[in-house]
C-alpha cells in the first residue's frame, strides 16, 4: 500500500478572540491540495482577505491517505 497526503485550509470567523466557537457555526474548508505549497498559497490568499478581521483564523490541515498499489 502507498501512503500520500492531501492538504486542506480550514477556519473562519470566530465569535471571540479565544477562537473556540465559529461565528457562523460552520468552518470554511478549501481544498484538497496535492502539495503543502499549494495549500500555503491558498492560506495566504484567505488570510490576506480577512486580515482586518481580528477574529478570523485559518490553518493548514494534513490528511494521510493509504492507497492500494
Amino acid at each position: 500500500m502507498m501512503t500520500t497526503e492531501r492538504f486542506w485550509v480550514v477556519g473562519g470567523e470566530y465569535s471571540c478572540l479565544a477562537f473556540k466557537t465559529l461565528k457562523s457555526g460552520t468552518p470554511q474548508v478549501l481544498g484538497p491540495y496535492d502539495t503543502r505549497d499549494e495549500a500555503k498559497d491558498a492560506w495566504r490568499r484567505i488570510a490576506e482577505q480577512t486580515r482586518s478581521c481580528a477574529t478570523a483564523r485559518y490553518a493548514i490541515a494534513t490528511e494521510q491517505l493509504t492507497l492500494p498499489n
